[in-house]
């Protein structure tokens, strides 16, 4: 899936690991089934079939997903941490604000493009939770769910169509961020500004559960 092929790249020139096809299979091979309590495998079938599980590809028009695909040479041949990475960057934007407005790849990294028939979809989709709004370290009443953890100078935060900003409408208790989760609810193609990000979805919260609960 071409989905799969963006996480690759992320990998490729990251300094985090994102969520990839292959770990969900370790993990979920590894884990102990007889530690997951019926109730729980049972509500995961009755939301599966009510909600629509979808990819983050789904999220983002083709334009998009092409160009962050396939990124410029000046990105991929950049040395990860480097003072000439950090340099060059800032020279290129600094001195050629044209270049880059005209640039497909940087225009894809900030993008609100949203594909409009997801308006009002009941969806399950997974991903990493970035609080916007908590009461302390272990409590969040609003966040934004992101395709994959970690960003530095080769991994950008995700545009904006690939977040969505969830509205949870209750205080939730959370153990670490740091883990993935599926987020079940009704998703719209609003835009949604903060000073942490945008985002071009909102999602308001069915309920919130482990990617590797069951």
């Amino acid at each position: 899936m071409k989905y799969f092929v963006i996480l690759s790249i992320f990998l490729l020139l990251s300094c985090e690991k994102p969520l990839s096809k292959s770990d969900i299979i370790v993990q979920q091979e590894t884990e102990n089934s007889n530690s997951v309590d019926a109730p729980v495998r049972k509500q995961t079938a009755e939301l599966a079939k009510k909600f629509v599980t979808v990819n983050w590809e789904e999220l983002i028009p083709k334009t998009d997903l092409d160009a962050i695909a396939n990124p410029p040479d000046y990105i991929v041949s950049m040395s990860d941490g480097s003072e000439s990475d950090q340099l060059e960057s800032a020279i290129k934007s600094a001195m050629n604000p044209s270049d880059a407005a005209n640039d497909i790849y940087e225009q894809a990294l900030v993008s609100t493009n949203i594909i409009e028939a997801m308006n009002g979809k009941d969806i399950r989709i997974p991903g990493f939770i970035v609080p916007v709004e908590f009461i302390n370290d272990k409590q969040i009443s609003s966040f934004f769910l992101v395709p994959y953890f970690g960003a530095c100078l080769h991994m950008p935060p995700p545009p904006p169509n690939q977040i969505i900003y969830v509205e949870t409408g209750k205080v939730l208790d959370i153990e670490s961020i740091y883990e993935p989760v599926w987020v079940t609810g009704k998703l719209s193609t609003e835009l949604f500004e903060d000073k942490i990000a945008t985002a071009a979805y909102v999602l308001k919260l069915e309920s919130l559960e482990l990617y590797y609960q069951y």
